[in-house]
């Protein structure tokens, strides 16, 4: 099996440092991070958290620019999101009373965070 370059130890160093700067500040907004990196048969979830019965499917992004990183999330991978948040719901039945949404947070060079709510829905 070949070793990963070092390119790409980098950039998952990266993705997993905006993850837990993304749970971080959720959890500072009163958010209960129920899961982290989850995978499932339809796709890996970044986060899943969960606030007064509200249930966030985050994906999180890092880019050098919060624009940037704005920019990054396609339609394929929100489909993916989207087939990836089902099979969770399937597994984890009693969640979401108040609602499910879809947020991503995205995270500079700098480290700054910023989430954008209901990022999207179902048919965008």
């Amino acid at each position: 099996m070949p070793r990963p370059t070092e390119t790409r130890l980098a950039a998952e160093s990266r993705g997993r440092h905006a993850e837990d700067r993304a749970a971080a500040a959720l959890a500072a907004e009163g958010w209960a991070v129920l899961a982290q990196r989850v995978r499932t048969p339809a796709g890996e979830i970044d986060l899943v958290a969960e606030r007064a019965g509200l249930l966030a499917f985050v994906e999180v992004k890092a880019r050098p620019t919060l624009a940037e990183a704005a920019l990054a999330l396609g339609p394929a991978q929100r489909r993916r999101l989207m087939a990836a948040a089902e099979a969770w719901l399937a597994m984890n039945p009693g969640h979401g009373t108040t609602g499910v949404r879809f947020d991503v947070v995205v995270v500079d060079a700098a480290g700054q965070v910023r989430r954008i709510a209901d990022a999207f829905r179902l048919g965008d």
